[in-house]
């Protein structure tokens, strides 16, 4: 513990954060080599470098995974292989050859996804009729109407709403003609505008919005476009009001291309202070070594100081650490201190929280918030600090409790985003539509709400722990909507249930143990690979990795089990494969983006919930078995 709370203290920044690497999978730099070929910088080290990254990742069956372990996907595999071919890679080379052969055997360019289509489209390599429709009227919806932006999930919207101006403009960005990949067409791949649903309202709703889109595109057609200008206006003006205290609009990697693409179909000047500023913050993106680059989807201060908090004041460091403190300042002056997406569905909430990224000042989220809240909660600045912090935490306070959704729960960035028939639109197939409550959100947030003393009998608490209950599954296990998977909200669930005094004596939290031990592995820890999203089936199976590992101890011990032998050899398995740093090695991916289409490796993630996890192992041998109050 001593050496993990040393390595974390190592890498914290001068001004008192932290920020670690987040790796998402190779879509970011085959898009990334796609928008150097539309900016005409294709000619650039970097291009070639992010190529060699793409060649890095291939499997050896030839195509592209979402994450390590997993299956050719074939939207991520059809991208790097036109990237690579845009670069001058052979098409008879046999890397070339394997990767277009996976490609035509997963469906080719027809079985790719919407965002996949679109872009293609922009460079000549598949039809915009094809494509599904983003129509920028989509702006001129008034708040009431079911199908207005302010439905969708915040980062949904920030990536649809500039996509509906390229959409709109239907630019044309040429590619040499060996760089063409008409190879990839399979016309008899079974390929369908929308993906298969199972239920029958959701067969439904989805020829519904088919019939939809075609219709929008034979108005398209006819030029029965009134209103686009205006449209594309207020699209425009929307995007420019975004990009103030702000990493890029929405902070995340494909609003900001879509960004740079809609300035350019509107006329901007690369030197345009509006577009240059999205250029500048896509190239921050970027981590060079001496033979690739890769991009990174956003940047985690927020989120990796917050956690190192937690978990290194669970430690034996005073709870007046400067350390400490000086990480609770950096925070304190994030906090959010104007109104964003989130105040249009929830119009009485007073401003507060924070957000993931160094700056986001429209999109506050709850994970974000109710972590600061627990972490700051074990803290004891003195003086002005003080002061600051009991300052914020009463307005996130207020912001988050207006932010619970009717059904109990906490979605991420909005109140009541929830309506599922969105999710049946033809470009929806990106899986992250809406932002409905999660076990994970909400389970943190107890654990929030009892660090700083709230009434466990509160309605807001009953409401939420009710949710919770509702959601656990007949085997004991919770889903987990940002960490992977059943591991990840089944420990969440029982700490945030067990904080706010739930009995975990009782039969479903011992069921929840029960399946967390069932889980073990032979070696002594626990792991689940993202392919637990497809099929239930593998739920809480995969290697064992060190963060996985901790979750999965500290859900039993929020059951009151510190000495079982499930719980010593998990701490043994951490203990034994400690590095001479401090940290642990993990090569898996354990975080979530978008379930079945985007996944995170935190690189810091196998390094504070470890500790955390050895941290509450230690007090409980010293008789601590109880998380430490804010009095103490």
């Amino acid at each position: 513990m001593g050496r993990a709370t040393d390595r974390l203290l190592e890498l914290q920044e001068a001004d008192g954060h932290w920020c670690a690497e987040i790796e998402g999978d190779t879509i970011l730099e085959s898009e990334y080599i796609l928008a150097l070929h539309y900016l005409g910088r294709l000619e650039e080290e970097r291009a070639a470098k992010a190529a060699a990254f793409l060649r890095e990742r291939q499997l050896p069956q030839g195509g592209w995974a979402l994450y390590p372990g997993g299956p050719a996907d074939v939207s991520s595999s059809a991208k790097a292989y036109f990237a690579l071919k845009l670069v001058g890679d052979d098409p008879q080379a046999e890397h070339m050859e394997r990767a277009r052969e996976e490609i035509r055997r997963l469906g080719g360019l027809e079985a790719t996804n919407s965002f996949t289509k679109i872009y293609l489209a922009i460079f000549g390599q598949y039809e915009w009729e094809r494509a599904p429709a983003v129509p920028p009227e989509l702006m001129l919806f008034p708040n009431w109407f079911p199908l207005n932006i302010y439905e969708m999930s915040s980062w949904s919207r920030a990536i649809v709403v500039p996509l509906s101006i390229i959409w709109a403009s239907k630019p044309y960005c040429p590619v040499p003609e060996n760089a063409a990949i008409d190879e990839l067409h399979v016309e008899d791949s079974g390929a369908v505008l929308h993906p298969a649903v199972e239920s029958r309202s959701g067969r439904r709703w989805a020829r519904f919005f088919v019939a939809i889109d075609k219709s929008i595109k034979l108005a398209e057609r006819l030029g029965l476009r009134p209103f686009r200008r205006y449209a594309i206006a207020r699209a425009e003006a929307w995007i420019l009001e975004r990009l103030p205290k702000s990493d890029g609009l929405g902070a995340i990697f494909p609003p900001i291309i879509n960004t740079i693409i809609a300035f350019d179909c509107l006329g901007y000047a690369t030197d345009d202070p509006a577009l240059a500023s999205q250029i500048t913050e896509l190239e921050k993106l970027e981590l060079e070594d001496e033979t690739s680059l890769r991009v990174q989807p956003c940047k985690s201060p927020v989120w990796d100081t917050c956690l190192a908090v937690n978990a290194l004041a669970d430690t034996d460091l005073p709870a007046d650490d400067p350390t400490l403190i000086a990480a609770a300042e950096w925070i304190l002056e994030l906090e959010v201190k104007e109104p964003g997406d989130w105040r249009v569905k929830n119009p009485r909430t007073p401003i507060g929280g924070w957000y993931f990224e160094y700056a986001n000042e429209f999109y506050p989220d709850t994970d974000d918030t109710a972590q600061i809240l627990t972490a700051l909660s074990k803290l004891e600045p003195a003086g002005a600090v003080e002061t600051r912090l009991n300052e914020a935490v009463h307005r996130a306070w207020a912001w988050m409790l207006g932010m619970q959704n009717r059904d109990g729960g906490w979605g991420s960035f909005d109140r009541g985003c929830e309506r599922e028939v969105l999710t049946y639109i033809p470009f929806a197939d990106h899986n992250a539509m809406i932002d409905p409550s999660t076990t994970d959100i909400t389970s943190r947030v107890l654990e929030a709400l009892a660090r700083w003393g709230h009434d466990p009998s509160a309605p807001a608490v009953r409401r939420a722990v009710a949710f919770v209950r509702e959601e656990q599954e007949e085997d004991g296990s919770w889903y987990g909507r940002w960490g992977c998977n059943y591991i990840y909200g089944t420990y969440l669930a029982l700490s945030g249930l067990a904080a706010v005094g739930e009995d975990t004596s009782a039969e479903w939290a011992q069921r929840a143990a029960g399946w967390l031990r069932s889980h073990q592995n032979l070696d002594g820890g626990w792991g689940e690979l993202p392919a637990s999203y497809d099929d239930p089936a593998l739920k809480g199976r995969g290697p064992s990795t060190a963060s996985q590992t901790a979750w999965a101890l500290l859900g039993l011990f929020a059951t009151g089990d510190f000495i079982s032998d499930s719980v010593l050899r998990g701490v043994d398995f951490l203990l034994d494969r400690q590095l001479d740093n401090g940290g642990w090695n993990e090569t898996e991916w354990t975080g979530t983006g978008f379930p079945k289409v985007f996944y995170l490796r935190y690189h810091y993630y196998p390094l504070y919930f470890p500790l955390l996890a050895l941290a509450q192992f230690v007090h409980s041998l010293e008789g601590e078995t109880e998380p430490r109050s804010e009095d103490n």
